[in-house]
């Protein structure tokens, strides 16, 4: 009956891959990473820094909230804005709290 069954031999095992695919896989996955997650986001991280810098009195801007309001005074030493909703409403916020910088006019529209 030993016929039927084939005989395993260790030697004559096929080698195992080194570790250069593995240096090239993880390479690969190195550059996928890259260009797909941490560029994109650093690229976003950047233009909201230099939204949030650029706020100055009288911009009309929208929060996270979806609030949207015209900026009445912003605070140079610390990280917080004061926006005007309505006559006579006004809100303190975090500059990173605002979302966009809408064009002129968009509240009067609203």
């Amino acid at each position: 009956m030993d016929f039927l069954i084939s005989k395993a031999y260790a030697a004559d095992a096929p080698q195992q891959g080194g570790g250069f695919e593995m240096l090239i896989m993880l390479l690969v996955f190195g550059v996928v990473f890259y260009f797909m997650i941490y560029r994109p986001q650093a690229k976003r991280v950047k233009e909201h820094k230099g939204l949030m810098e650029a706020l100055s009195k009288g911009d009309e801007v929208l929060t996270q909230g979806g609030v949207v309001g015209k900026i009445v005074k912003v605070s140079a030493e610390k990280d917080f804005i004061v926006v005007n909703v309505a006559e006579g409403t006004e809100l303190t916020v975090q500059k990173g709290a605002i979302t966009a910088v809408l064009p002129k006019g968009t509240m009067k529209s609203l």
